[in-house]
């Protein structure tokens, strides 16, 4: 029986220094030339240090933080084109021996109500998602003894096995608990995409008010090493992630480059994407805290994000209002979830439109659109809604993904797969709106093609309206 060995290994590190960063917060200022300078370097799609960072959070007036937020763009746009990759999160089990003080999971919480999806019920949950047109999705699973490697590992297989119509799910990424090296070779194994953990806060007192020490949680180490461990048993698609407003957004802004730097020094390759939602509401949680993140600091974080880290997805959850993710979508933003459901079987359920019950969910969902919906505003604002996989699954991942996006070679499979896999979801689950939106942009993408290009696109395109499905380069 699988039992998990939390001793931490010789060359763990506690990479976060918290005075420096500190310090660094402390003496921001405002440096016009510095920041333009930081910003030049960020137009060469160059990885940024910890300190050119904070020169970029120094910046305050209106005029240069603008300048940071056209920069931005011009990365974004560079690096991912016009594209938006689509998914969605499926909560499998929501028991947890943490006690979190913001997480409507919270052992304490005596008013949540606890299940674990049955392998009947999960089949029902993806039949669901892929019924809408969903074709990636994140597996959600409360820190507790229940949801060991060998059952996160069959839970991805049987997600992965089930089809409903053309629909299958070709990404299964992961949200879960640390675990040792063993652990990660198990789940490893199950086919899975990205292994992400939230740090939630890289502040050491901070993250001990938050995290009791005596769970599962409230060994930050353990955590803070989990990629190491990750990497070592051979997983190098990770995402790491914070949740802004529990301590001074500025200083996890510089803590998550830190780490990134830390990993591509020490493994070859950086986080794969990077996550930054705000605390929100849920059950029993009191919103008046100190380090609440407004919008407008908000908007700069994912900027200075995507400059820092050029090469790295950034993912703007359903927390956030619809408003602000159409705004922030232009400057940083790569992947999206839509149609979002937190409790537990939700997606199962016939319901209200934008109605929630926040004693089953980890926290409150801030656009409750539905994927149709989300989709053809989407393409209203010119972008192209992707659901590709093919990268992963072609081992374009870790070190080699880097190979590939660093030179811009991305550029010649991403735009033709999210066209194919547009066209795809168009011809199977849009709604009539959606899918003229849909036809006419694909259209115009197909005329930014070279003529090579675009004739194999068009052939592939005529397979994809004929009922072939799954063609990608």
């Amino acid at each position: 029986m699988y039992q998990m060995n939390t001793t931490l290994s010789a060359d763990a590190v506690d990479f976060i220094d918290d005075v420096k960063l500190e310090a660094m917060v402390a003496g921001l200022k405002e440096d016009p030339e510095a920041v333009r300078r930081v910003i030049a370097k960020s137009l060469r799609k160059e990885a940024l240090t910890v300190e050119e960072t904070a020169i970029l959070l120094g910046a305050e007036s209106p005029e240069l933080v603008e300048e940071i937020f056209e920069a931005a763009r011009t990365v974004k746009r560079d690096v991912y084109g016009n594209r938006i990759v689509f998914f969605a999160p499926l909560y499998v089990g929501n028991y947890c021996t943490n006690n979190c003080k913001y997480c409507g999971f919270r052992s304490s919480l005596k008013s949540a109500v606890r299940h674990t999806l049955s392998d009947a019920e999960l089949v029902r949950e993806v039949e669901a998602l892929e019924e809408l047109g969903h074709k990636r999705l994140i597996l959600v699973y409360g820190e507790s003894p229940k949801y060991s490697p060998d059952f996160i590992a069959h839970t991805v297989r049987q997600t992965y096995a089930t089809k409903k119509g053309n629909g299958e799910i070709r990404r299964v990424n992961i949200n879960a608990a640390p675990l040792d090296e063993e652990g990660f070779r198990i789940v490893k194994e199950a086919g899975i995409g990205t292994y992400q953990i939230f740090q939630e806060t890289y502040h050491k007192k901070t993250y001990a008010e938050w995290h009791p020490a005596n769970t599962m949680k409230g060994n930050y180490m353990w955590r803070l090493n989990a990629f190491d461990r990750a990497f070592r048993a051979g997983i190098d698609d990770i995402g790491l992630g914070v949740l802004f407003g529990l301590y001074d957004w500025r200083f996890e802004v510089l803590a998550m480059v830190t780490h990134a730097l830390y990993l591509q020094s020490k493994f070859g390759v950086g986080p794969h994407t990077l996550s930054f939602p705000r605390i929100k509401a849920a059950e029993g949680l009191d919103l008046n805290l100190k380090y609440q993140v407004s919008d407008n600091e908000y908007k700069r974080l994912v900027a200075i994000l995507r400059l820092a880290v050029p090469y790295t997805g950034l993912i703007m959850t359903a927390r956030e209002p619809a408003e602000l993710r159409r705004e922030v979508l232009a400057f940083g933003v790569s992947q999206i979830d839509a149609g979002t459901k937190l409790e537990i079987g939700g997606y199962q359920e016939d319901r209200q439109k934008g109605e929630q019950t926040l004693n089953r969910e980890q926290f409150k969902v801030g656009d409750t659109r539905t994927l149709d919906e989300v989709i053809g505003e989407i393409l209203e604002g010119g972008y192209i809604p992707s659901f590709c996989t093919s990268c992963y699954r072609l081992g374009r991942t870790g070190e080699h993904f880097m190979e590939y996006a660093i030179p811009g070679f991305i550029g010649k499979f991403c735009t033709p797969n999210a066209i194919m896999t547009l066209a795809e979801y168009l011809e199977d689950y849009a709604s009539p709106e959606t899918k003229a939106k849909g036809m006419a942009l694909i259209n115009a993408e197909l005329e930014k093609l070279d003529g090579k290009l675009r004739t194999e696109v068009v052939k592939r395109l005529e397979q994809v309206r004929s009922g072939k499905r799954d063609l990608y380069f």
